[in-house]
């Protein structure tokens, strides 16, 4: 029988913080109680859940600002990636999501895998690509990656390349 809860924080795949939810006793008792991440509904919880939405809707509005300056933060970033080839141009492995995030770093930028909306996402071949990410709040962004073989010079940008950047980001 599933029992209902108030969630206190934001649940991945169940809810956000206030909402009342429903969950197995399983998953209540052994992950959600314990970790303080809800309480048990009852009669007295909804002062309790009007004061956590007030605070959720106060958090979401600083998050969506905050991602927003990072999306457009992002507009003029290109991330270089050189990597080894073989004759044929053909990449030795592969350029991942952990790759994405330690290079945005690098520039002060600070990605997580949450931001992927494929934590499988690797780029295997050589070129410029668009990378969607999702940011807090669903806001939505693009990270522009270069891979280029690794011989080759790192190019310094330049307006043309500035404004070539600016064309795949639109």
């Amino acid at each position: 029988m599933k029992q209902q809860l108030l969630l206190l924080e934001d649940v991945d795949g169940l809810g956000r913080s206030g909402d009342i939810v429903t969950a197995k006793p399983g998953h209540a008792r052994n992950y959600l109680l314990p970790k303080q991440k809800a309480v048990v509904a009852g009669a007295g919880t909804l002062r309790l859940q009007e004061r956590l939405k007030e605070e959720r809707r106060l958090k979401a509005q600083q998050d969506r600002v905050l991602s927003e300056a990072l999306a457009k933060e992002l507009q003029g970033v290109i991330l270089e990636f050189p990597v080894k080839v073989d004759p044929e141009q053909n990449m030795y492995g592969s350029v991942t999501v952990a790759d994405l995030i330690a290079g945005a770093a690098e520039k002060n930028i600070v990605l997580t895998k949450k931001n992927f909306p494929s934590a499988h996402y690797a780029i295997r071949t050589l070129g410029k690509k668009k990378v969607a990410l999702k940011l807090n709040e669903d806001v939505d962004a693009v990270l522009v990656v270069e891979v280029f073989p690794e011989g080759q010079e790192i190019r310094i940008p330049t307006s043309a390349t500035q404004q070539q950047a600016e064309e795949i980001t639109e």
